[in-house]
């Protein structure tokens, strides 16, 4: 079942604009490993709508998730910039310094800032 969690990327995002993103702790069901993942699309109206795409198809994979809170991200493309600010409602708001250490080992080359 590590091997599950070892296929899940750390980071989902939409590749340019501004949308919202949740944090989501991503656990082997009924094991001790686990891992953290940053998940924002523009599609989703509430943070909820991303925990609700996310939850299923982990638990197709044998995994747990948990919903540590939200934000918001601004993904420039072209700048090769990320900003990670604001909160979720439902969820509260993530730890953006955790936000921002997976969106680095990601956009390695990136300046990515949070407010």
């Amino acid at each position: 079942m590590a091997d599950a969690l070892s296929k899940v990327p750390d980071v989902d995002i939409d590749p340019e604009g501004k949308f919202k993103y949740i944090l989501v702790n991503i656990k082997v069901k009924g094991g001790t490993e686990e891992k953290v993942v940053v998940r924002g699309t523009k599609t989703a109206e509430y943070h909820n709508h991303i925990f609700e795409k996310v939850n299923p198809a982990m638990e197709a994979l044998g995994l747990e998730c948990r919903c540590l809170g939200g934000g918001k991200i601004e993904h420039n493309n072209t700048e090769k910039k990320l900003r990670v600010f604001g909160e979720s409602t439902g969820y509260g708001k993530a730890d953006h310094a955790v936000t921002v250490e997976r969106l680095k080992s990601v956009f390695k080359d990136y300046e990515i800032i949070m407010e």
